[in-house]
Protein backbone atom coordinates (compact mmCIF):
# COMPACT_ATOMS: atom_id res chain seq x y z
CA UNK A 1 0.00 0.00 0.00
CA UNK A 2 2.89 2.36 0.72
CA UNK A 3 4.25 1.66 -2.76
CA UNK A 4 0.82 2.41 -4.27
CA UNK A 5 0.61 5.70 -2.37
CA UNK A 6 4.03 6.80 -3.64
CA UNK A 7 3.04 5.78 -7.17
CA UNK A 8 -0.14 7.78 -6.88
CA UNK A 9 1.74 10.93 -5.82
CA UNK A 10 4.25 10.56 -8.67
CA UNK A 11 1.58 9.90 -11.28
CA UNK A 12 -0.51 12.98 -10.57
CA UNK A 13 2.61 15.13 -10.28
CA UNK A 14 3.73 13.95 -13.73
CA UNK A 15 0.24 14.59 -15.15
CA UNK A 16 0.29 18.18 -13.96
CA UNK A 17 3.83 18.68 -15.26
CA UNK A 18 3.07 17.46 -18.82
CA UNK A 19 3.35 20.42 -21.19
CA UNK A 20 2.01 18.96 -24.40
CA UNK A 21 0.26 15.95 -25.89
CA UNK A 22 3.55 14.11 -26.37
CA UNK A 23 4.55 14.38 -22.73
CA UNK A 24 1.04 13.44 -21.65
CA UNK A 25 1.20 10.26 -23.73
CA UNK A 26 4.55 9.38 -22.15
CA UNK A 27 2.99 9.70 -18.69
CA UNK A 28 0.11 7.45 -19.70
CA UNK A 29 2.46 4.78 -21.02
CA UNK A 30 4.64 5.01 -17.87
CA UNK A 31 1.77 4.25 -15.52
CA UNK A 32 -1.04 2.41 -17.33
CA UNK A 33 0.69 1.19 -20.47
CA UNK A 34 1.34 -2.53 -21.08
CA UNK A 35 4.50 -2.32 -18.97
CA UNK A 36 3.39 0.58 -16.81
CA UNK A 37 4.04 0.79 -13.10
CA UNK A 38 0.36 0.53 -12.10
CA UNK A 39 -0.20 -2.24 -14.64
CA UNK A 40 2.57 -4.30 -13.02
CA UNK A 41 0.98 -3.89 -9.59
CA UNK A 42 -2.38 -5.08 -10.93
CA UNK A 43 -0.75 -8.11 -12.58
CA UNK A 44 1.01 -9.05 -9.34
CA UNK A 45 -2.24 -9.38 -7.41
CA UNK A 46 -2.69 -13.02 -8.40
CA UNK A 47 0.52 -13.94 -6.49
CA UNK A 48 -0.47 -12.14 -3.30
CA UNK A 49 -2.42 -13.52 -0.32
CA UNK A 50 -6.18 -13.28 -0.54
CA UNK A 51 -6.50 -10.66 2.20
CA UNK A 52 -3.85 -8.42 0.68
CA UNK A 53 -5.24 -9.07 -2.78
CA UNK A 54 -8.64 -7.64 -1.87
CA UNK A 55 -7.45 -4.46 -0.21
CA UNK A 56 -4.63 -3.73 -2.65
CA UNK A 57 -6.71 -4.62 -5.69
CA UNK A 58 -9.55 -2.34 -4.67
CA UNK A 59 -7.18 0.58 -4.06
CA UNK A 60 -5.24 -0.05 -7.32
CA UNK A 61 -8.40 -0.17 -9.45
CA UNK A 62 -9.71 3.04 -7.85
CA UNK A 63 -6.34 4.67 -8.55
CA UNK A 64 -6.45 3.53 -12.21
CA UNK A 65 -9.96 4.91 -12.70
CA UNK A 66 -9.04 8.26 -11.17
CA UNK A 67 -5.80 8.43 -13.19
CA UNK A 68 -7.55 7.76 -16.49
CA UNK A 69 -10.17 10.42 -15.68
CA UNK A 70 -7.52 13.02 -14.85
CA UNK A 71 -5.67 11.98 -18.00
CA UNK A 72 -8.70 13.00 -20.10
CA UNK A 73 -9.11 16.26 -18.17
CA UNK A 74 -5.45 17.16 -18.72
CA UNK A 75 -5.67 16.25 -22.43
CA UNK A 76 -8.66 18.57 -22.89
CA UNK A 77 -6.86 21.39 -21.06
CA UNK A 78 -3.75 21.00 -23.22
CA UNK A 79 -5.88 21.00 -26.41
CA UNK A 80 -7.56 24.23 -25.32
CA UNK A 81 -4.21 25.85 -24.55
CA UNK A 82 -2.85 24.78 -27.95
CA UNK A 83 -5.86 26.28 -29.74
CA UNK A 84 -5.49 29.54 -27.83
CA UNK A 85 -1.83 29.78 -28.81
CA UNK A 86 -2.75 29.09 -32.43
CA UNK A 87 -5.22 31.98 -32.36
CA UNK A 88 -2.68 34.44 -31.05
CA UNK A 89 -1.73 37.24 -33.45
CA UNK A 90 1.43 36.60 -35.40
CA UNK A 91 2.67 39.85 -37.02
CA UNK A 92 4.86 37.86 -39.41
CA UNK A 93 1.92 36.02 -40.97
CA UNK A 94 0.04 37.45 -43.97
CA UNK A 95 -3.27 39.07 -43.06
CA UNK A 96 -6.54 37.25 -43.66
CA UNK A 97 -8.18 38.18 -46.95
CA UNK A 98 -11.11 40.47 -46.30
CA UNK A 99 -14.35 40.00 -48.22
CA UNK A 100 -14.95 43.06 -50.36
CA UNK A 101 -18.34 44.25 -51.47
CA UNK A 102 -19.31 44.19 -55.14
CA UNK A 103 -21.07 46.79 -57.24
CA UNK A 104 -24.24 45.62 -58.91
CA UNK A 105 -23.85 45.16 -62.69
CA UNK A 106 -26.55 47.79 -63.33
CA UNK A 107 -24.58 50.22 -61.16
CA UNK A 108 -21.44 49.49 -63.18
CA UNK A 109 -23.25 50.03 -66.48
CA UNK A 110 -24.93 53.22 -65.26
CA UNK A 111 -21.57 54.66 -64.20
CA UNK A 112 -20.03 53.72 -67.54
CA UNK A 113 -22.87 55.32 -69.50
CA UNK A 114 -22.62 58.54 -67.51
CA UNK A 115 -18.85 58.66 -67.97
CA UNK A 116 -19.03 58.22 -71.73
CA UNK A 117 -21.76 60.79 -72.33
CA UNK A 118 -20.29 63.41 -69.99
CA UNK A 119 -17.09 62.94 -71.99
CA UNK A 120 -19.10 64.07 -75.03
CA UNK A 121 -20.31 67.16 -73.13
CA UNK A 122 -23.75 65.79 -72.26
CA UNK A 123 -25.33 66.91 -68.99
CA UNK A 124 -26.81 64.27 -66.69
CA UNK A 125 -30.27 65.15 -65.35
CA UNK A 126 -32.84 63.14 -63.43
CA UNK A 127 -36.60 63.30 -63.14
CA UNK A 128 -39.48 62.04 -61.00
CA UNK A 129 -40.59 58.43 -61.16
CA UNK A 130 -44.19 59.46 -60.46
CA UNK A 131 -45.31 61.44 -63.50
CA UNK A 132 -48.36 63.23 -64.81
CA UNK A 133 -50.22 62.06 -67.87
CA UNK A 134 -49.25 65.24 -69.67
CA UNK A 135 -45.50 64.71 -69.44
CA UNK A 136 -45.61 60.94 -69.91
CA UNK A 137 -48.01 60.96 -72.87
CA UNK A 138 -49.79 64.14 -74.01
CA UNK A 139 -46.79 66.43 -74.52
CA UNK A 140 -44.97 63.59 -76.29
CA UNK A 141 -47.59 63.46 -79.04
CA UNK A 142 -49.49 60.57 -77.45
CA UNK A 143 -52.97 62.00 -76.67
CA UNK A 144 -55.61 60.06 -74.78
CA UNK A 145 -57.17 58.45 -77.87
CA UNK A 146 -53.90 57.70 -79.63
CA UNK A 147 -53.48 53.96 -80.42
CA UNK A 148 -49.77 54.24 -79.53
CA UNK A 149 -50.74 54.24 -75.86
CA UNK A 150 -51.21 50.51 -76.23
CA UNK A 151 -47.41 50.28 -76.51
CA UNK A 152 -47.05 51.21 -72.84
CA UNK A 153 -48.77 49.09 -70.19
CA UNK A 154 -49.19 51.65 -67.47
CA UNK A 155 -49.39 51.69 -63.69
CA UNK A 156 -51.95 54.43 -62.95
CA UNK A 157 -52.18 56.06 -59.52
CA UNK A 158 -55.66 56.86 -58.23
CA UNK A 159 -56.61 58.23 -54.82
CA UNK A 160 -53.02 57.91 -53.64
CA UNK A 161 -53.12 54.16 -54.23
CA UNK A 162 -51.25 52.45 -57.02
CA UNK A 163 -53.69 50.71 -59.36
CA UNK A 164 -53.52 49.27 -62.83
CA UNK A 165 -56.21 49.77 -65.44
CA UNK A 166 -56.26 49.08 -69.10
CA UNK A 167 -55.80 51.99 -71.44
CA UNK A 168 -59.34 51.78 -72.82
CA UNK A 169 -60.79 52.42 -69.40
CA UNK A 170 -58.31 55.22 -68.86
CA UNK A 171 -59.41 56.99 -72.04
CA UNK A 172 -62.93 57.38 -70.67
CA UNK A 173 -61.62 59.62 -67.90
CA UNK A 174 -62.95 63.17 -67.96
CA UNK A 175 -59.70 64.58 -66.59
CA UNK A 176 -57.05 64.68 -69.32
CA UNK A 177 -53.36 65.16 -68.64
CA UNK A 178 -53.53 65.48 -64.85
CA UNK A 179 -53.71 61.91 -63.63
CA UNK A 180 -50.62 60.48 -61.97
CA UNK A 181 -48.82 57.35 -63.08
CA UNK A 182 -45.54 55.52 -62.68
CA UNK A 183 -43.49 56.70 -65.64
CA UNK A 184 -43.33 54.16 -68.44
CA UNK A 185 -40.15 55.67 -69.94
CA UNK A 186 -37.65 58.42 -69.20
CA UNK A 187 -38.91 60.53 -72.14
CA UNK A 188 -41.03 62.86 -69.93
CA UNK A 189 -37.81 64.60 -68.94
CA UNK A 190 -37.44 65.75 -72.54
CA UNK A 191 -40.46 67.99 -72.06
CA UNK A 192 -39.62 69.02 -68.50
CA UNK A 193 -36.10 70.04 -69.47
CA UNK A 194 -37.09 71.90 -72.63
CA UNK A 195 -39.74 73.86 -70.71
CA UNK A 196 -37.06 75.15 -68.33
CA UNK A 197 -34.09 75.64 -70.72
CA UNK A 198 -33.33 77.28 -74.00
CA UNK A 199 -31.32 75.45 -76.69
CA UNK A 200 -28.70 74.50 -77.58
CA UNK A 201 -28.16 71.71 -75.06
CA UNK A 202 -27.52 67.98 -74.86
CA UNK A 203 -28.62 65.82 -71.94
CA UNK A 204 -29.02 62.24 -70.83
CA UNK A 205 -31.63 61.09 -68.32
CA UNK A 206 -30.89 57.79 -66.55
CA UNK A 207 -33.61 56.38 -64.33
CA UNK A 208 -36.03 53.65 -63.39
CA UNK A 209 -39.22 53.04 -65.36
CA UNK A 210 -42.28 50.85 -64.83
CA UNK A 211 -44.46 48.67 -67.05
CA UNK A 212 -47.49 46.59 -66.11
CA UNK A 213 -46.60 43.34 -67.83
CA UNK A 214 -45.80 39.72 -67.12
CA UNK A 215 -42.21 39.01 -66.13
CA UNK A 216 -40.01 36.60 -68.04
CA UNK A 217 -36.37 36.34 -69.10
CA UNK A 218 -36.55 39.64 -71.02
CA UNK A 219 -39.35 41.57 -69.25
CA UNK A 220 -39.68 43.07 -65.77
CA UNK A 221 -42.24 45.37 -64.18
CA UNK A 222 -39.45 47.85 -63.46
CA UNK A 223 -36.23 48.40 -65.35
CA UNK A 224 -33.72 51.14 -66.12
CA UNK A 225 -33.46 53.40 -69.15
CA UNK A 226 -31.26 56.22 -70.36
CA UNK A 227 -32.92 58.96 -72.36
CA UNK A 228 -30.81 61.17 -74.61
CA UNK A 229 -31.70 64.55 -76.12
CA UNK A 230 -29.72 67.01 -78.22
CA UNK A 231 -31.41 70.20 -79.43
CA UNK A 232 -30.00 73.08 -81.44
CA UNK A 233 -30.40 75.04 -84.67
CA UNK A 234 -28.42 72.64 -86.89
CA UNK A 235 -28.87 69.18 -85.34
CA UNK A 236 -29.35 66.31 -87.78
CA UNK A 237 -29.28 62.52 -87.93
CA UNK A 238 -25.61 62.81 -88.85
CA UNK A 239 -24.98 64.18 -85.34
CA UNK A 240 -27.04 61.34 -83.88
CA UNK A 241 -25.12 58.72 -85.84
CA UNK A 242 -21.79 60.08 -84.60
CA UNK A 243 -22.90 60.20 -80.95
CA UNK A 244 -24.42 56.72 -80.97
CA UNK A 245 -21.50 55.05 -82.73
CA UNK A 246 -19.00 56.71 -80.44
CA UNK A 247 -20.99 55.68 -77.37
CA UNK A 248 -21.29 52.00 -78.26
CA UNK A 249 -17.70 51.80 -79.47
CA UNK A 250 -16.52 53.13 -76.13
CA UNK A 251 -19.01 51.09 -74.11
CA UNK A 252 -17.87 47.83 -75.73
CA UNK A 253 -14.26 48.99 -75.84
CA UNK A 254 -11.82 46.37 -76.99
CA UNK A 255 -14.48 44.70 -79.13
CA UNK A 256 -15.62 45.19 -82.70
CA UNK A 257 -19.07 46.79 -82.99
CA UNK A 258 -21.06 46.83 -86.25
CA UNK A 259 -24.10 49.13 -86.59
CA UNK A 260 -27.39 48.89 -88.45
CA UNK A 261 -30.01 51.66 -88.54
CA UNK A 262 -33.62 50.71 -89.36
CA UNK A 263 -36.71 52.90 -89.84
CA UNK A 264 -39.26 52.54 -87.06
CA UNK A 265 -42.16 54.37 -85.42
CA UNK A 266 -42.33 56.27 -82.14
CA UNK A 267 -44.97 59.00 -81.65
CA UNK A 268 -42.54 61.62 -80.35
CA UNK A 269 -40.01 61.44 -83.20
CA UNK A 270 -40.20 61.82 -86.96
CA UNK A 271 -38.46 60.16 -88.67
CA UNK A 272 -37.99 57.35 -86.18
CA UNK A 273 -35.42 54.61 -86.27
CA UNK A 274 -33.99 51.73 -84.30
CA UNK A 275 -30.34 50.88 -83.80
CA UNK A 276 -29.04 47.33 -83.98
CA UNK A 277 -25.50 46.30 -83.15
CA UNK A 278 -23.38 43.22 -83.62
CA UNK A 279 -20.61 42.76 -81.03
CA UNK A 280 -17.72 40.43 -81.79
CA UNK A 281 -14.47 39.46 -80.05
CA UNK A 282 -16.23 39.56 -76.72
CA UNK A 283 -13.56 39.02 -74.09
CA UNK A 284 -15.86 39.38 -71.11
CA UNK A 285 -16.08 36.29 -68.87
CA UNK A 286 -19.24 34.22 -68.94
CA UNK A 287 -21.70 34.89 -66.14
CA UNK A 288 -22.59 31.71 -64.31
CA UNK A 289 -26.10 30.79 -63.26
CA UNK A 290 -26.71 31.94 -59.69
CA UNK A 291 -28.33 28.64 -58.74
CA UNK A 292 -26.16 26.33 -60.85
CA UNK A 293 -22.60 27.77 -60.80
CA UNK A 294 -21.26 24.91 -62.86
CA UNK A 295 -23.35 25.96 -65.87
CA UNK A 296 -22.00 28.90 -67.84
CA UNK A 297 -24.55 31.46 -68.91
CA UNK A 298 -24.46 33.95 -71.75
CA UNK A 299 -23.78 33.99 -75.45
CA UNK A 300 -20.66 32.67 -77.08
CA UNK A 301 -18.51 34.65 -79.47
CA UNK A 302 -19.83 32.65 -82.42
CA UNK A 303 -23.41 33.34 -81.41
CA UNK A 304 -22.73 37.06 -81.12
CA UNK A 305 -21.07 37.18 -84.53
CA UNK A 306 -24.25 35.81 -86.07
CA UNK A 307 -26.81 37.90 -84.16
CA UNK A 308 -28.03 41.48 -84.57
CA UNK A 309 -29.05 42.91 -81.21
CA UNK A 310 -31.72 45.61 -80.96
CA UNK A 311 -30.45 48.18 -78.48
CA UNK A 312 -31.97 51.62 -79.07
CA UNK A 313 -35.03 53.48 -80.29
CA UNK A 314 -34.47 57.00 -81.58
CA UNK A 315 -35.29 59.69 -84.12
CA UNK A 316 -35.63 63.41 -84.75
CA UNK A 317 -37.84 65.16 -82.20
CA UNK A 318 -41.39 65.56 -83.53
CA UNK A 319 -42.64 69.07 -84.34
CA UNK A 320 -45.58 68.60 -81.98
CA UNK A 321 -43.22 67.96 -79.06
CA UNK A 322 -41.50 71.27 -79.85
CA UNK A 323 -44.93 72.91 -80.04
CA UNK A 324 -45.76 71.56 -76.56
CA UNK A 325 -42.70 73.28 -75.07
CA UNK A 326 -43.12 76.41 -77.23
CA UNK A 327 -40.03 75.95 -79.36
CA UNK A 328 -40.19 77.03 -82.98
CA UNK A 329 -39.74 73.78 -84.98
CA UNK A 330 -38.73 75.79 -88.05
CA UNK A 331 -35.70 77.13 -86.21
CA UNK A 332 -34.82 74.27 -83.84
CA UNK A 333 -34.12 70.62 -84.52
CA UNK A 334 -33.04 67.82 -82.27
CA UNK A 335 -32.76 64.09 -81.84
CA UNK A 336 -33.80 61.86 -78.96
CA UNK A 337 -33.01 58.27 -78.10
CA UNK A 338 -33.77 55.72 -75.42
CA UNK A 339 -31.67 52.73 -74.42
CA UNK A 340 -32.23 50.15 -71.69
CA UNK A 341 -29.49 49.82 -69.08
CA UNK A 342 -30.65 46.28 -68.32
CA UNK A 343 -30.33 45.41 -72.01
CA UNK A 344 -26.80 46.84 -72.19
CA UNK A 345 -25.74 44.93 -69.07
CA UNK A 346 -27.18 41.68 -70.42
CA UNK A 347 -25.21 42.07 -73.66
CA UNK A 348 -21.97 43.21 -72.05
CA UNK A 349 -21.82 40.57 -69.33
CA UNK A 350 -23.64 37.70 -71.05
CA UNK A 351 -26.62 37.68 -68.67
CA UNK A 352 -29.53 35.71 -70.13
CA UNK A 353 -32.33 36.58 -67.68
CA UNK A 354 -33.30 40.12 -66.61
CA UNK A 355 -34.79 38.77 -63.38
CA UNK A 356 -31.31 37.97 -62.08
CA UNK A 357 -30.73 41.73 -61.65
CA UNK A 358 -33.55 42.00 -59.13
CA UNK A 359 -33.02 38.81 -57.13
CA UNK A 360 -31.31 38.62 -53.76
CA UNK A 361 -28.68 35.99 -54.60
CA UNK A 362 -25.26 37.38 -53.71
CA UNK A 363 -23.54 34.71 -55.80
CA UNK A 364 -24.75 36.61 -58.86
CA UNK A 365 -23.50 40.02 -57.70
CA UNK A 366 -20.11 38.65 -56.55
CA UNK A 367 -19.24 37.86 -60.17
CA UNK A 368 -18.77 41.55 -60.92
Amino acid sequence: MDELDRLRTDAFRDLDASADAGELEAVRVAYVGRKGKLTEILRSLAKRPIAERKSLGSAANAFRDEFELQLKVRAAALAKETAAVARQFDPTKPGAKLHRGHLHPLTLVDADVRRIFTGMNFTVVEGPEVETERYNFDALNIPANHPAREMWDTFWITDNKQQTTNNKARRRSSVVGRKLLMRTHTSPMQVRYMEAHNPPFQIIVPGRTFRYEATDASHEINFYQVEGLMVGPDISLANFKYVVERFFTEFFRGQAVTFRFRPSYFPFVEPGLEVDIKVTNNRQPMVRHAHHPERSRGTTNNQQKETWLEVMGAGMVHRRVFDAVRYNPDEIQGFAFGVGLDRLAMIKYGIPDIRLFYGADLRFVRQF
